[in-house]
């Protein structure tokens, strides 16, 4: 750590300051922006409590996303966060750097990168396990699950930052006891509760990237909604995996906290029992099984039409994980896939191991039969027409200060 860390450190912004925010000057996230009902060309920008700082206001013009940014690589990063912490701190700036202030009220967001590939993965164990209780009660796990990272390639164009509708899918559906499938709307509309690494510098076709190095490809972290049409996903799913169930919209919070402030929050990767074999040799790295894995609380709030504010559905924390973010990108390039600038890596759904810490409805109603009582007597057994998911995150640690992602947010809207 260093001194953009320093938990004394204040902003002459005041909202940063309060403890409540989720953009204190330890945080510094970035994304892109411009004034609502302009035409302005967007650009980048950093939160910073309650505001957005131009990155131009530093000299760097941006475009319209960060991908450039992403692919400047950690010592850029270091360098431009050591600069914005700088002049966001020491008054000297204020009048300098406020004239480029815009209150986020007052801001249209955007994705942060042009997202050119994007890949799912299966890290959370418990929702694994859950989920495969569902259909393989005696054997919930398949026996490739603890020496592979699980993934799948998933649909980049559909994913839309926070606060975009999500209109309810169509697809095939075939009841268990019925002859022939049905196309129609999906009625087993779900979420899941996920972090998105986007990536940085990319490595070559033909090259991998040793666990080592992994991180040093990841530009930083979002919130990440990979809505499912479960209906759906059960018939298509086999053999080839997810397809029209999970490519009719994904939600990407629109600030990418970066590993450097997420560095006070770090913690040991998953602690596999006995029985649970080690990583082969290209998965395993001490420092990474050390301290590889983050403290990150996350959490699921509902919102129906009746409802006057959200309701927290689930509390979960990525230290839950069982693979680490760099085990993910390494074993995503150790086949020589060439990862680029602005890619996207979901972690999949990240469960808990308590009822009250499931990251998705699937889990949460047992496939449905369960529905969830929520208040004022509604239930829920799967997400209906104006029904908002809210997931937000957030990590706290003693002698740190807190720092947060804002929100993925998205309203499901009647199938067209």
């Amino acid at each position: 750590m260093n001194a953009t860390h320093d938990p004394g450190l204040k902003s002459w912004v005041e909202s940063a300051n309060d403890p409540a925010t989720d953009f204190p000057i330890q945080n510094l996230p970035f994304g892109v922006f411009r004034r609502k009902g302009s035409k302005e060309q967007p650009r980048g920008g950093v939160a910073i409590g309650d505001q957005i700082l131009d990155l131009a206001a530093l000299g760097l013009k941006t475009g319209p996303n960060l991908n450039r940014l992403a692919a400047a690589g950690r010592p850029a990063w270091r360098a431009l966060r050591k600069a914005l912490s700088i002049a966001l701190s020491d008054k000297k700036f204020q009048k300098k750097y406020s004239r480029h202030l815009i209150p986020q009220r007052k801001a249209e967001l955007f994705l942060p990168v042009q997202i050119g590939d994007y890949s799912d993965f299966y890290t959370g164990i418990y929702h694994a396990q859950n989920a495969g209780r569902l259909f393989r009660p005696d054997n919930p796990l398949l026996p490739n699950y603890h020496w592979v990272p699980i993934g799948y390639h998933g649909r980049a164009s559909s994913i839309v930052v926070s606060g975009t509708p999500v209109v309810r899918p169509k697809g095939q559906t075939k009841a268990p006891d019925a002859p022939v499938p049905v196309f129609g709307p999906s009625r087993r509309l779900d979420f899941e509760l996920e972090l998105g690494f986007v990536i940085g510098p990319g490595n070559a076709l033909g090259k991998p990237v040793p666990i080592g190095k992994a991180l040093d490809h990841v530009f930083g972290v979002t919130l990440f909604n990979d809505w499912s049409a479960r209906d759906l996903q059960a018939w298509e799913y086999q053999p080839l995996g997810p397809f029209l169930a999970k490519s009719f919209a994904s939600t990407l919070s629109p600030w990418i906290v970066t590993l450097e402030a997420l560095e006070p929050f770090r913690c040991a990767a998953f602690a596999r029992s006995g029985e649970q074999p080690a990583p082969l040799a290209y998965l395993s790295d001490a420092a990474d099984q050390a301290h590889g894995n983050y403290d990150i609380q996350l959490e699921v709030h509902l919102r129906t039409r009746k409802m006057a504010r959200p309701h927290c559905l689930s509390r979960s924390n990525f230290r839950h994980a069982y693979w680490t973010p760099a085990q993910v990108v390494t074993h995503q390039a150790s086949n020589g896939c060439n990862l680029q600038p602005g890619d996207l890596l979901g972690s999949g759904t990240i469960s808990g191991p308590t009822p009250d810490a499931l990251g998705a409805l699937l889990e949460m109603t047992q496939g449905g039969k369960n529905p969830v009582a929520l208040p004022g007597g509604e239930t829920r057994a799967f997400l209906e027409d104006g029904d908002e998911v809210i997931l937000r995150g957030r990590c706290a640690r003693e002698a740190c200060v807190s720092i947060g992602f804002g929100e993925a947010a998205g309203v499901i809207q009647p199938a067209r």
